[in-house]
């Protein structure tokens, strides 16, 4: 790892540059396109970077991190097929989670950031809502209009210029902790919901008990999470960039058994083989199991 690869940044939340080190850093000699490969929709890599915690405001955050042209860089090469093969439960969970959305919000336009095959958006699409996706992955994206028929541009939100109060719902599942800057992903998103529009967040909590208990061996603790959320600081943003909260829960969600165990192996050997020889021997590889480490729904209303 050579340092012309890394950024410093300041607190996304309150700007200052104070902070103290929660973990140090584990960079060992990684090029340029070993870094571009974490940046992906299921990039399992643990953590190598340092993870700091701001003095003032509380923002736990990467800092040095990777370059902001890189990860961008990595989110829009490659494939990603390990994602996709897990549609079926996204679809079970976003279906859950739409129930919920219904509640707050009249069916209209719904934008989703980040919407990697387009899972959620199908499922709204069945529901009766006009969607559209941004998806920074090319291959993502196709996949998206492949598979679902659905409208999926490439690009973030700062490559597509929607017009002011046009959205009435913009969700953001499992995003905010991997853009550069949170707050202005939040403000423009801000300027094109209607008003009294709904945003939607899943984020991992670095606050719950899970994550205290685990510590560095938290499985949200990934290269590709660029800022780690608490109740507290998910509430100072939101407020600070236009939005009241309406409602904080925690998120389960669905993926499948065999998926799950792969997915272990970057943190338990051992629970990794054992829990890839049960699920083979009974053959549970597609059983949808529901997961909780952490996650938080918040959804908010754009305030007038």
């Amino acid at each position: 790892m050579t340092k012309e690869n890394l950024e410093y940044v300041s607190c996304n939340l309150c700007g200052k540059d104070d902070y103290i080190v929660i973990y140090e850093a584990k960079y060992q000699n990684e090029t340029q396109e070993d870094l571009k490969l974490k940046f992906r929709a299921s990039g399992d890599e643990t953590l190598i970077d340092q993870v700091v915690k701001c003095k003032n405001c509380g923002l736990i955050y990467l800092n040095p991190r990777i370059k902001s042209d890189l990860i961008i860089e990595g989110y829009s090469e490659g494939s990603d097929e390990a994602f996709v093969s897990q549609a079926k439960g996204r679809e079970i969970t976003f279906r859950k989670s739409l129930k919920l959305i219904n509640k707050y919000a009249k069916k209209g336009k719904i934008l989703d950031i980040g919407t990697a095959g387009g899972s959620f958006l199908h499922v709204a699409e069945q529901d009766g809502w006009e969607v559209l996706g941004l998806e920074p992955n090319k291959w993502m994206a196709e996949w998206g209009r492949k598979n679902y028929g659905i409208n999926i541009k490439q690009g973030t939100i700062f490559d597509n210029k929607f017009p002011d109060n046009y959205f009435d719902v913009v969700s953001l599942w499992d995003v905010l902790e991997h853009v550069p800057s949170p707050k202005k992903t939040l403000e423009e998103v801000n300027r094109i919901l209607k008003e009294d529009g709904i945003l939607v967040i899943n984020y991992p909590d670095i606050g719950s008990f899970i994550a205290k208990i685990l510590k560095r061996r938290w499985m949200f603790l990934l290269s590709v999470h660029l800022y780690y959320f608490t109740p507290k600081t998910i509430k100072a943003i939101l407020k600070d960039t236009g939005y009241d909260i309406v409602k904080i829960k925690p998120h389960f969600q669905k993926l499948g058994l065999g998926y799950l165990m792969w997915r272990m192996k970057a943190y338990s050997k051992m629970l990794h083989v054992l829990g890839t020889g049960f699920v083979k021997l009974f053959r549970l590889h597609n059983v949808q199991a529901p997961y909780w480490l952490g996650q938080t729904l918040v959804i908010a209303r754009k305030r007038k």
